[in-house]
């Protein structure tokens, strides 16, 4: 695995191993301060986040200790043919890509391959050797809907892996998933 000591007892030192987190819109997304707090405590994880502009609702950017990449960033990167493309670049950075919490509307657009924003657009040129996991997070009559089973299927077609749901009790005062 990228990042981690080859186990031969050598001490060649261990590359940081790097973890691209993406937001989307879901109110599960207030939880992306204490997501990267605990990101990183793992030793040798470099952590950068992309976020969508409704994920912005949900939690305060100056509660986000490391760097955070927003829809602005990939136009005022790119001036002319010669400069590097912001959603190519963090492909290429990052190990791992973990899109966490994934609302119901990205699900779709990552479902029908729709870039419209940064993150969909480092998603649609992910890298498939490399890990990417996503945790659907959405109102259980969301969730429930036939179309989110297909959509789901749809990215772990893909090579995605799903980190399923849990069921609890929801901000609107529902208990579901």
């Amino acid at each position: 695995e990228p990042g981690f000591p080859a186990g031969n007892g050598s001490s060649v030192p261990r590359k940081t191993f790097r973890v691209l987190v993406g937001v989307t819109g879901s109110v599960a997304a207030l939880k992306l301060p204490l997501l990267v707090a605990e990101l990183l405590k793992i030793p040798g994880l470099e952590v950068k986040v992309v976020t969508t502009e409704r994920a912005k609702h949900f939690y305060c950017t100056q509660e986000i200790p490391v760097i955070l990449y927003s829809d602005e960033d990939e136009w005022q990167l790119w001036k002319g043919r010669s400069d590097p493309v912001l959603h190519i670049e963090l492909r290429r950075w990052a190990d791992l890509m973990l899109v966490a919490p994934l609302d119901a509307n990205t699900l779709a657009k990552l479902a029908n391959g729709i870039c419209d924003n940064l993150l969909t657009c480092v998603i649609r040129a992910w890298d498939l050797s490399k890990p990417l996991l996503f945790c659907p997070a959405m109102n259980t009559a969301m969730w429930e809907h036939p179309i989110t089973a297909r959509q789901v299927e749809q990215l772990k077609g893909f090579g995605y892996t799903e980190i399923p749901c849990v069921v609890k009790k929801l901000v609107c005062g529902d208990e579901g998933q």
